[in-house]
């Protein structure tokens, strides 16, 4: 039995669904059964613990879900407590600050301390929770991988993975036709996954927000691979990469989302503009959700099993406003005010980086 005073924690997943969720929860819940501890998976997301909708969960819950993708709890990554969006009966929007009632709510139910699975914008609702006195212990999730204080998220590994088998598909379609293929993947504003799969899937040039490129040397890396004989090329980018002295590409802004600014497109751009300046025959493929969903990777099971027994230790022993961490390989914590409203990107010294120029990639700069 554990000698922690605390009896009862929830658990959330918010944010965009990622593989590897429901391994934490599994975790979580394994663990702390064996400690002693109840458990109350709040469903999606941080609406739960606005409107009370919560479950029990134990060992017959979690059972054969460690491959399993997405959530058994649901998520949501609208719903802010602090800027909650609601619709009165005539279709009129208003935002609530609903903030102040989480703590109650939960003494209520007597749920002592929760743990909160998520990216950035969960990771900063979490903290202004843990401001108002709320015991929190946060696990990172993003497939981006752009969470400070952690050297990897889980959920990363997976869309690198699916990413990866995506391109190695689209260099037979590039090869048979000749063209240029431009894959474009998520990221937000870092390129962790455009870079990591890039070079996986043997990207002849990736483009990532780090580095802004020209696209007059795009055009020449693939006019040049063309001279030498190679008569397709794979550009592998990153939503939120962008030329120089240009912008990000938005597909849409929505004033009524905690994320108002939604990324994608830029593949389309770049292919007209490479098309009408090389002749070369190009194509976009965006990607998107796809590298979201399904089975986790063994590395990711692996790495949310850690993250989930680890979080249980921090409750265990009262370290609130922590979030778990890999640094290193080796299980670490940093504060939660750390975290949020930061984003991690890719140093442009990076081995990756480096090792991709000692090949030959272009980065278009």
């Amino acid at each position: 039995m554990s000698t922690s005073k605390v009896k009862c924690i929830g658990i959330l997943t918010g944010g965009g669904d990622c593989p590897g969720l429901n391994a934490v929860i599994r975790a979580v819940v394994k663990t702390a059964v064996l400690k002693g501890v109840d458990v109350v998976g709040i469903q999606d997301g941080f609406l739960g613990l606005v409107e009370n909708s919560m479950k029990v969960l134990g060992p017959e819950d979690v059972s054969n879900i460690l491959t399993r993708g997405g959530t058994i709890l649901g998520s949501s990554n609208k719903d802010n407590p602090f800027h909650l969006l609601e619709r009165g009966k005539s279709g009129k929007v208003r935002f609530h600050d609903r903030g102040e009632e989480i703590p109650k709510n939960l003494k209520r139910l007597g749920i002592e301390a929760l743990v909160v699975l998520g990216g950035d914008g969960s990771m900063t609702v979490a903290q202004k929770l843990s401001r108002k006195g709320v015991k929190i212990v946060g696990v990172p999730k993003t497939i981006d991988n752009d969470l400070v204080g952690t050297d990897q998220t889980f959920g990363h590994d997976t869309a690198v993975s699916i990413a990866t088998e995506s391109i190695d598909r689209l260099h037979t379609v590039a090869d048979s036709h000749h063209r240029v293929i431009i894959v474009e993947v998520m990221g937000r504003y870092a390129g962790w996954l455009a870079l990591r799969a890039g070079l996986a899937g043997g990207g002849d040039i990736i483009l990532i927000p780090e580095m802004p490129y020209e696209e007059k040397k795009v055009g020449e890396a693939i006019l040049e691979r063309r001279k030498r004989g190679k008569k397709s090329s794979i550009v592998v980018i990153a939503e939120g990469a962008h030329p120089k002295g240009g912008k990000m590409v938005i597909d849409q802004i929505n004033p009524l989302s905690v994320e108002r600014i939604r990324l994608g497109g830029i593949s389309r751009q770049l292919a007209h503009h490479l098309e009408a300046r090389s002749g070369v025959d190009t194509r976009a493929v965006i990607l998107g959700h796809v590298v979201r969903g399904g089975t986790p990777t063994a590395f990711d099971r692996n790495l949310a099993t850690l993250f989930g027994v680890h979080a249980m230790d921090l409750v265990l022993k009262g370290q609130f406003g922590r979030m778990v961490a890999l640094q290193k390989n080796q299980m670490a914590s940093v504060p939660l005010s750390f975290v949020g409203g930061k984003t991690r990107k890719v140093p442009l010294n990076d081995n990756l980086i480096l090792a991709a120029k000692s090949i030959g990639v272009e980065f278009g700069v």
